[in-house]
């Protein structure tokens, strides 16, 4: 067995047309996989479609609102129709509003928690009956530091990602019969257009961030290439029901 080799497998990256998920989906590439990116942006698709065919991989786009059932359903058919199966689904698309709780809306809540975390139960039970059919698969979800820790902006954002954690744990033990391993990756803070604007809206949040890593940088989205393809692999067969965070020890630090 080749431990990081998935030549021949398809992976699905919800919101990979950009940061975190477009450097997950050059992390599979690299080790073989074919890449459907889906996502709501369909000139930022063509532009990461563009970039992994650069770099010799197999790539499509599809334009797709994950927290409408039918449309994922449609998503994981097109991965289907386009090359033959689907092995891999990286659950990665991704919003917040920063606010006080107090002044949230419950439209405002909803539009969170559906675009995060719905949008995830939604995309395991579309990819399930196919991976089950072909003897496994691979589930990632994309959860955050804010998986773990709370901020007074971010309550819809870290309660939806604290569901991150469990919906994998749930998932995780509900498919592992159906040798289907469900794992959740927990970035730090990745440069990448959401964080971005997160700096300019939270006062010193930059500051803060270099501050309590102890690395001392902020990530860059190919730091988050290698864990895809450890989770995509066949190295990780017996690792299921995990958040693994990676933060550049943002989390262990007291």
């Amino acid at each position: 067995m080749k431990l990081f080799d998935i030549t021949g497998k398809v992976a699905i990256v919800t919101g990979g047309n950009g940061g975190i998920g477009l450097g997950m989906a050059r992390g599979m590439a690299s080790i073989g996989a074919a890449i459907l990116i889906a996502g709501r942006n369909a000139e930022k698709s063509e532009a990461a479609v563009a970039a992994l065919r650069a770099m010799g991989a197999r790539a499509e786009g599809t334009t797709v609102d994950v927290t409408r059932e039918d449309q994922c359903v449609a998503m994981v058919g097109e991965a289907i129709r386009l090359f033959g199966r689907v092995d891999i689904l990286v659950n990665n698309a991704g919003m917040s509003i920063r606010k006080r709780p107090e002044d949230l809306s419950e439209a405002e809540w909803h539009q969170v928690m559906d675009t995060n975390l719905t949008s995830a139960f939604l995309c395991c039970r579309a990819v399930y009956v196919p991976m089950k059919t072909q003897g496994g698969g691979k589930i990632i979800n994309i959860g955050s530091m804010m998986s773990l820790f709370g901020a007074p902006y971010a309550t819809p954002y870290a309660s939806s990602k604290g569901g991150i954690m469990q919906l994998t744990r749930s998932f995780a033990t509900a498919w592992a019969a159906d040798n289907i391993q469900v794992n959740a990756v927990l970035p730090g803070w990745i440069d990448t257009d959401l964080t971005r604007n997160a700096r300019a809206q939270v006062d010193r949040l930059h500051d803060s961030v270099l501050a309590r890593t102890p690395a001392g940088r902020w990530g860059h989205p190919d730091d988050m290439a290698g864990i895809a393809a450890f989770l995509a692999a066949p190295a990780s067969d017996f690792v299921t029901g995990a958040a693994m965070a990676v933060d550049g020890g943002f989390s262990a630090q007291g």
